[in-house]
């Protein structure tokens, strides 16, 4: 199969690269599309399709779709199409083929994120599990040497220790089945040491207690640390912090939604980073993708659920969600 990208901008985004080839090694996996109705999101049902990566099933208004699909010269004429009246009951469809064991993962078209996940966590049909439903990023920064995982800055809006435990762990199976061995989790705050004026460095070192005593696993972990004591081995030698995370964190826990908003935003809009997305905690992944999106970004973002949903397949009673 043809490359995604070629030539220098290949370069700049050789960390997505390695991704999607990783998920092309992979079988591809069933995605039920969630109101394709536009024709970003129904292009990358299709782009992904021709990749090898998922087999879509387009959940939607039959006759709005085709339309999209004939303006846009796309091919949709092998992929099952679902009829739905309008966007909410396009995702009450999507979530009943996941429920129906017809697809290994959700993905997001153009309805509201609202919308989905609205269908994904209802009492009556919803498909939630025992895990909190939690949003990572996948960065792709310019100039580091690996991917960098966020969490959570989407969906969790002000989580407690609680909720944090399953942030984490989610982070690190995901971590885990994108083919990372060495997870070092950096649970960030202001600053590096613990004081009760800012409870957020309380938080983090409880969780690396927790950590210690096999309630987190899969990971090390080390907080509080400052942004810069995470990532950078310079700023933690400066400030003598030992550790096997401190200047080398691969995932980026974040205090709240809007730290971690403005986080993912400032390495986007300031370092030209790109920003997959996943949701986890639910009985399959879930693809979010946004208009604004490079097709790179978007394909990504199917590859990171091929590999949740191969990691699953691999080890069913492992506890990737």
């Amino acid at each position: 199969m043809p490359d995604i990208v070629e030539g220098p901008a290949a370069i700049a985004h050789e960390k997505y690269e390695r991704l999607v080839a990783r998920a092309r090694s992979q079988a591809r996996i069933k995605v039920a599309i969630a109101h394709p109705c536009d024709d970003v999101s129904l292009e990358s049902a299709v782009e992904a399709a021709r990749l090898g990566l998922i087999e879509p099933i387009l959940v939607g208004p039959e006759e709005r779709i085709r339309g999209v699909a004939a303006r846009a010269d796309l091919d949709i004429s092998g992929m099952e199409l679902v009829n739905a009246q309008h966007s909410n009951d396009s995702a009450v469809k999507a979530v009943e083929l996941v429920t129906a064991g017809r697809v290994e993962a959700l993905m997001k078209g153009s309805l509201h994120t609202d919308e989905l996940m609205s269908a994904v966590v209802s009492r009556q049909a919803g498909i939630r599990t025992a895990r909190r439903i939690t949003h990572c990023f996948i960065m792709d920064v310019p100039g580091h040497p690996d991917a960098i995982i966020i969490t959570d800055a989407a969906i969790n809006i002000a989580p407690t220790l609680d909720d944090k435990v399953d942030i984490i762990q989610n982070a690190i199976d995901l971590a885990h089945a994108m083919g990372v061995t060495d997870v070092r989790v950096a649970i960030l705050s202001a600053m590096e040491t613990v004081t009760t004026k800012v409870p957020s460095t309380i938080e983090a070192a409880a969780l690396c207690k927790m950590a210690d005593r096999g309630q987190i696993t899969g990971a090390f972990l080390d907080g509080p640390l400052a942004l810069d004591n995470a990532i950078s081995p310079q700023a933690a030698a400066i400030k003598k912090i030992d550790s096997p995370v401190a200047g080398r964190a691969n995932v980026l826990v974040v205090p709240d939604l809007e730290a971690g908003n403005m986080l993912a935003k400032s390495l986007s809009f300031l370092a030209n980073a790109d920003a997959a997305g996943i949701v986890l905690g639910a009985r399959v992944p879930i693809i979010l993708t946004s208009r604004a999106d490079s097709l790179l970004t978007r394909l990504a973002s199917c590859a990171v659920a091929v590999m949740v949903a191969a990691a699953r397949r691999q080890s069913p009673s492992a506890s990737i969600r």
